[in-house]
């Protein structure tokens, strides 16, 4: 009986024991605020806390030589096309591709990060590509308008761009200090005046007849005058600005006048290069023999008494002197 009175009141006592931890800690839960230095339970704690600011990394400087290089090498690449042109429209193209590769290489390297060496040669560089493709526009707007005729013409403009020249000269600063690129310029024909000794034939024909054909070149450029059976030129004759020409021995036959006009006479494409027009006198002119010889005078410059009218002609539907 002892034993199990012993038994029951262990149990009671460990029953009273648990009791006692179980009120510890609610008390420690709900007390900790007076070690805290807060008397009212519930409160919150303000907790501070202390953080270090990561370092700004220091951005790293993009290589100046790939850059420069990533933007020159389009506009070498461009102007090396002027080679395979064969024609005015072959080149017109070209040269689009020329302006634009300027203006992009331009935009591009004036927003660059150069390296202090190479400063003022960037800002040359960048007034040189944009001097470049208005220079290639100007040579556009010749072709379009007739004031460049000719291949030759057309590439001997560009050769003389000043952007191309200073171009060159602002990466030569930058080969000097140490950034060399590939950019290198065409062999490009040089600007050209040529003409013929006044009154010389372009076209001789047979010239075995009696007329007699006068042109009066009063205007400020040469011609090429032209008498044209059936569309074709028959005698062409060479008259410079500001002088007179005959043909004489014209055989008998109704002829069209063409008149080509302009500067820089190429004798192997038998054209003008420069600043060319054409036209025809919209009469024709008729050469007979009989008792006297039929002569024909002819003025190219405007006249108060004029009584002949020309008309400008399509280049492609002109008839080769």
């Amino acid at each position: 009986m002892r034993f199990t009175g012993s038994d029951g009141f262990v149990g009671k006592a460990g029953l009273a024991v648990g009791s006692a931890l179980v009120l510890a800690a609610c008390s420690g839960g709900g007390g900790g605020g007076s070690a805290g230095g807060s008397s009212v339970p519930g409160t919150p704690v303000s907790v501070r806390t202390s953080a270090t600011p990561s370092p700004t990394p220091t951005p790293t400087r993009a290589p100046y030589g790939p850059v420069l290089s990533a933007n020159v090498d389009p506009v070498t690449t461009a102007l090396a096309q002027v080679a395979g042109a064969k024609s005015l429209t072959d080149l017109d193209t070209v040269l689009g591709g020329i302006a634009t590769s300027a203006q992009g290489a331009a935009k591009a390297l004036g927003k660059a990060d150069e390296p202090p060496a190479v400063s003022v040669a960037q800002t040359e560089l960048v007034a040189a590509l944009t001097s470049l493709a208005a220079d290639v526009g100007k040579v556009r707007s010749g072709i379009k308008f007739h004031e460049v005729c000719a291949l030759s013409s057309a590439e001997a403009e560009l050769g003389a761009s000043q952007g191309l020249s200073a171009v060159s000269a602002a990466l030569t600063k930058m080969t000097t200090a140490g950034y060399q690129t590939t950019f290198a310029v065409p062999q490009l024909p040089q600007q050209q005046n040529r003409s013929l000794d006044n009154g010389s034939m372009v076209r001789k024909g047979k010239l075995r007849g009696e007329g007699v054909f006068k042109v009066d070149n009063g205007g400020k450029a040469d011609a090429v005058v032209s008498l044209a059976l059936n569309g074709k030129a028959v005698h062409s004759v060479f008259v410079a600005k500001g002088q007179k020409a005959d043909v004489e021995g014209v055989e008998d036959g109704t002829y069209e006048v063409f008149v080509s006009g302009g500067a820089d006479w190429d004798s192997d494409a038998k054209g003008f290069t420069k600043d060319c027009h054409f036209t025809k006198f919209e009469d024709t002119f008729a050469f007979e023999t009989g008792r006297t010889a039929t002569s024909w005078e002819i003025t190219l410059q405007p006249v108060a008494d004029g009584n002949a009218k020309t008309n400008d002609v399509d280049p492609n539907a002109f008839p080769q002197p």
